[in-house]
């Protein structure tokens, strides 16, 4: 649609005309419950904006994206909407210093996530409504000027059906005449306003410390509310809150603090300020591991951190996303560690949040973790593992750079500064020079403003006795960057792999010696990044490599451990190392992993490496391995602890001989069991999947899952099941669904997905590979940019690894020099991993 994708050079000159003075949005509802007739579901939006002109000119125009405008007024004049509205502007002119617009829409409920999204709850029928617009979808519910530099207090007032509770970003109450209003906000950018409406299940809880009292809420649909620990979300809150207070010195500046788990939510969560959303899979319906638990408060964390960077200081444009996304993604790793029961949340972040960073900083669509965000669509894929991961790797790396005193007071000094403002790179380095005494361009330059991860390997010379003469650790990359890291040394002792010597060097240029780490005994492994102190690739000497081999399950500290597993993925992922190498060392030590996160990100990574890395006639024998040693490692893991629910879902995920799904198939029918392994509903469904991929669970046998289990999760799990068969028939009918039609939600189009791409069903999805560079541009031009997005990543035919598909996509890219960037950066992105799959395919089969 013409001026749906705002540029960031029309929001700099919209900004240097006018400022908002504020926002009186009312909204009716009641239209979510009910027949709706034909055509679109929509609501009736009336906004009241209030803004002065502060810069030359008398025309500028406002974001709307609706079905019908009924009416628009501007300082008193009638404006005819068909004249000014094109379906996602309506243009001003003859501005006033001073201005007041209203307008008056119909606006239409989503099915998408995006603005405001209606769930009907198969269980019971009740409709559930929340908001999501991050980073420009309010525009979809109300007008407003939809960039975050224009900041406003906000008045909400909602009109909902008969026996609704209605949130909002303030405090609300229920008039007499049944219509909800809401107490003015601070200043606030448009992407974090929100309303979140319907029969949500609420408990609540108070947060005091001195003076300060905040009080607490958390909801979600009736029909989780018998799953929901709304006491441990309330107990990381409040530690959260303890953390926060005592390290920002600035008190949280909202209010209220509710946080809503919402259905069909595409992101992990959205720092709305008063009134968070979660998506709702963060309550659990069966047993989870900790490693579950430690996601969900991370997030929480993440989310909680943003109050202070994100809205009560807000990015001019999207170029700085980091300033918020990263800084929430380091300080919720940072908060877990100190103020929760997650002590080892590092571990975590070093294997799991840095494997995304990685892989994301190898892509063609790399970018520095300060972005040249140039509209909205670059804006809505920069929030991905750059922005987030390595971003708060980064800073982690400042904080060993600069001092984790200075850098706090930094952040202390810039909330105060620039309170319910908007900033930009540079008044962040300006209070860090100020704390630190360091020179934060140079660091900028190198660590914010280039793209690409560095390698750091060790070289190691030793003298006739077995001591080290010199150390130097090699630094290779496109942009070489200072590191402050640390080089551990560790030797066996006693059955164990433990450190015996530890050095921290400044990195610096091509060849870097370690000095500290002379006339060292000689090492077993040699650690470079030891306490992830940085954001590096790691590689081994020979040496090392061969004890890793041999020992990684031997090394005691969880940490290096992790290091040295993502370690090892990294060559293997760059072809530097066999897969089949990799499937050893896992089925040799990932049993004797301790670390539950750890071990989860282990089986993803096994799991990727039979499907895109192994030769693929070694494929078949990897995912025998795998699934012979994920049962023996079910029957010997402890009944009824974590790690066995983990062997049983790693398992169901790759089993695939009769012998393994009739074990599957007996554990669902109770005529085999495994001692303390308590199959819920969640573990039905995931025992159920393989049995529908491999033909042995018909439609009817998943309709009786579904009957036992007819809840929204179970309907996912149904369809995810059922789009899995191994058929043609049903192949196409999930393409249909998907491609032809837009009658799924956001939910179910994802589960489509998932249930489509199947590794063990190469040959029969192959002739969708054509198809798909048939379709994608029409997927982007017409759906919504999540559901594009869902699609054109979800099908890309990156299971057909094959020369042909990679000639088929550099073809597409040649004949769509014009296609949209966003698209093309997706299919760029897509043919990077295929091309990386084909490269570790050729390492594998060459190896012996």
């Amino acid at each position: 649609m013409p001026g749906e994708n705002l540029s960031r050079d029309e929001a700099r000159e919209r900004a240097e005309l006018l400022s908002v003075d504020g926002y009186e949005v009312a909204l009716d509802l009641r239209s979510a419950v009910g027949e709706s007739g034909e055509g679109v579901r929509t609501f009736r939006s009336v906004t009241t904006l209030r803004f002065r002109r502060t810069g030359t000119g008398d025309t500028t125009f406002v974001d709307l994206i609706a079905p019908s405008v009924t009416a628009v007024t501007l300082n008193g004049r009638a404006l005819d909407p068909a004249a000014v509205f094109d379906g996602s502007r309506i243009t001003l002119d003859g501005l006033a210093d001073e201005n007041v617009l209203v307008v008056d829409a119909r606006c239409a409920y989503s099915r998408t996530g995006e603005g405001m999204h209606r769930f009907v709850d198969p269980e019971d029928g009740e409709v559930y409504l929340y908001t999501q617009y991050e980073p420009a979808d309010a525009r979809r519910v109300f007008a407003n000027f939809e960039q975050p530099d224009l900041k406003a207090p906000y008045r909400f007032e909602v009109t909902a059906p008969e026996g609704w509770t209605v949130w909002s970003n303030g405090v609300g109450e229920q008039d007499a005449d049944g219509v909800w209003r809401f107490a003015e906000t601070a200043p606030i950018s448009t992407y974090i306003t929100c309303v979140v409406a319907g029969p949500y299940h609420y408990v609540t809880d108070t947060y005091k410390r001195g003076d300060i009292e905040i009080p607490l809420g958390a909801m979600c649909r009736k029909g989780l509310a018998r799953h929901f620990d709304a006491d441990d979300v309330f107990l990381i809150t409040k530690q959260g809150f303890d953390f926060f207070h005592d390290n920002f010195d600035y008190p949280y500046p909202f209010g209220k603090y509710d946080q809503a788990f919402v259905p069909e939510y595409n992101l992990g969560a959205m720092e709305n300020p008063g009134m968070v959303t979660f998506r709702e899979e963060y309550i659990y319906r069966g047993k989870v591991t900790q490693a579950a638990y430690e996601r969900r408060a991370n997030v929480i964390l993440h989310e909680m951190a943003h109050m202070w960077f994100g809205d009560l200081v807000t990015m001019v444009w999207w170029d700085d996303l980091w300033l918020k996304e990263s800084f929430a993604d380091f300080m919720g790793s940072f908060s877990l560690a100190e103020a929760t029961r997650f002590t080892n949340s590092w571990v975590t972040f070093a294997n799991n949040r840095k494997s995304w960073a990685y892989r994301a900083d190898q892509l063609p669509s790399t970018h520095p973790i300060t972005a040249d965000i140039r509209d909205l669509e670059d804006a809505k894929l920069n929030f991905d593992g750059i922005t987030y991961a390595k971003g708060a790797s980064v800073l982690k790396q400042l904080v060993a750079y600069a001092g984790r005193d200075a850098f706090l007071e930094g952040a202390r000094r810039y909330f105060k500064r620039h309170a319910y403002g908007n900033t930009r790179l540079g008044d962040l380095l300006s209070v860090l020079e100020e704390t630190s005494g360091r020179d934060m361009k140079a660091w900028a330059k190198s660590w914010l403003q280039t793209s690409g991860v560095n390698t750091l390997t060790p070289v190691v010379t030793y003298d006739a006795e077995g001591r080290i003469t010199e150390l130097a650790v090699l630094q290779d990359g496109d942009e070489l960057r200072p590191h402050r890291a640390a080089v551990g040394l560790y030797r066996l002792s006693g059955g164990e792999l433990v450190r015996y010597a530890r050095a921290e060097a400044d990195i610096v240029g091509a060849r870097t010696v370690v000095a500290d780490l002379a006339g060292a005994e000689k090492p077993d492994l040699v650690l470079v990044n030891d306490d992830d102190l940085t954001y590096c690739k790691v590689r081994f000497d020979e040496g090392s490599l061969a004890t890793l081999r041999g020992h990684l399950g031997d090394i005691t500290d969880p940490l290096a451990r992790a290091l040295c597993w993502s370690a090892l993925w990294n060559l293997t992922r760059d072809g530097l190392m066999p897969a089949r190498d990799f499937l050893r060392v896992v089925l040799d030590f990932a049993g004797r992993e301790t670390d539950i996160g750890v071990l989860q990100m282990v089986h993803a990574w096994a799991r990727s490496a039979v499907t895109h890395y192994a030769a693929p006639d070694r494929r078949a024998e990897g995912g025998r391995l795998l699934a012979e040693g994920g049962l023996r490692e079910l029957r010997l893991a402890e009944p009824g602890s974590e790690h066995q629910l983990t062997w049983a879902r790693f398992f169901a995920a790759v089993a695939s001989s009769d012998a393994d799904l009739q074990l599957l198939e007996g554990l669902l029918d109770g005529s085999a069991a495994i001692d303390g392994l308590v199959v819920d509903q969640e573990l039905r469904w995931a025992f159920l999947e393989p049995l529908a991929t491999h033909g042995r669970a018909d439609e009817a046998r998943i309709g009786a899952e579904l009957e036992r289990d007819d809840t929204a999760t179970g309907k996912r799990h149904q369809v995810r099941c059922l789009a899995a068969r191994p058929s043609a028939a049903v192949k196409a009918q999930a393409w249909a669904q998907v491609v032809e039609s837009d009658a799924l939600s956001n939910a179910l189009v994802e589960a489509t997905i998932a249930g489509f791409v199947r590794p063990s069903q190469r040959e029969l999805i192959a002739p969708y590979a054509e198809k798909y560079f048939a379709v994608i541009e029409r997927i982007w031009a017409d759906r919504s940019i999540q559901i594009g997005m869902d699609v054109v990543r979800g099908l890309f035919p990156g299971l057909q690894d094959r020369p042909e598909t990679l000639a088929a996509t550099d073809a597409w890219l040649a004949d769509h020099a014009d296609a949209a960037p966003a698209l093309r950066r997706l299919v760029l992105e897509a043919r990077d991993d295929l091309a990386r799959a084909l490269r570790a395919q050729e390492c594998d089969g060459r190896a012996e």
